[in-house]
């Protein structure tokens, strides 16, 4: 019997061993190419960074690149025109796709499931399709080289519809109805009991809108062509004409604008998984 537990727990440890080594294996995978844009940034101008064998860490650190990246280029603008668009987009995505959400979730009317389900579909039409139409729409509503233009093809995410559909529709009926009994409005408990009862969903589409949105370059190129409205992958490519393809000043820009997204998730991440108030809300 001994030794059948010993058996046991050694095959186990094995296999909890290999699943460690799995699982390292990917996140160097993932983190590497990271940790080489950050090391080819503190990089001197005397380094190789082409050399035959890679060299992961820099011989002299210098902060060099990202003083002449700030100084020499509109750096400053180009973070708070990612950093406005990027807010106001999650605003906007929080307060339509929740609205758009309570009634697929809670109410009962004809072709429900049909129009939940034409949202859905939307996911599978690559943005490079609509682009053309939406870029027409801009240019017609007068919208092209504004902060406008650059927000409006993401106001509302099919995405965020039915992550929040799916969360409302968790939420106790009996809470609704006692809301309804003490007088609450439909807009109330949509404010009062929905959306406390969703903040881990709510937070999760916060974060993935705005990375996507910091991160966005195509729509960017297509609706702005002045360097005022430029957000940060608009001015980040414009950096190697600016400074000749020198991939040290383009990987010091690109370090700087990663860190605003570490910050946001590092702030965020702790209200994604549900806290006893939000456990009560949902009674």
């Amino acid at each position: 019997m001994i030794k059948k537990n010993l058996l046991s727990s050694s095959a186990n440890i094995l296999r909890s061993t290999g699943q460690f080594v799995v699982l390292m294996a990917i996140a160097s995978l993932t983190v590497f190419p990271l940790l080489w844009l950050v090391s080819t940034a503190f990089k001197s101008p005397s380094e190789n960074i082409f050399q035959a064998v890679p060299q992961l860490l820099p011989e002299k650190p210098t902060f060099e690149n990202f003083i002449k990246v700030w100084q020499n280029s509109r750096f400053d603008l180009y973070l708070w025109n990612s950093f406005l668009v990027s807010s106001i987009t999650v605003i906007l995505n929080l307060l339509f796709c929740s609205l758009a959400a309570v009634p697929l979730a809670r109410l009962d009317f004809k072709g429900k499931d049909t129009i939940f389900w034409a949202i859905i579909g939307t996911t599978m039409i690559p943005f490079q399709i609509t682009m053309i139409p939406l870029y027409i729409l801009a240019v017609e509503l007068n919208l092209k080289n504004t902060y406008a233009g650059l927000i409006f093809p993401y106001v509302i995410s099919a995405f965020g519809i039915f992550l929040l559909r799916q969360t409302f529709q968790s939420v106790p009926k009996e809470m609704e109805e006692a809301a309804r009994m003490d007088g609450c409005s439909s807009l109330g408990i949509w404010w009062h009991i929905m959306l406390p009862a969703a903040r881990p969903a709510l937070t999760t589409l916060a974060v993935f809108t705005f990375v996507a949105m910091w991160g966005d370059f195509l729509w960017p190129l297509v609706i702005v062509d002045k360097e005022e409205l430029y957000t940060l992958p608009r001015g980040i490519a414009s950096l190697a004409s600016a400074f000749s393809e020198d991939w040290r000043l383009i990987a010091a820009g690109s370090a700087i604008s990663i860190l605003p997204v570490l910050i946001v998730f590092i702030f965020l991440q702790r209200y994604i998984i549900p806290t006893e108030a939000s456990i009560g809300v949902k009674g």
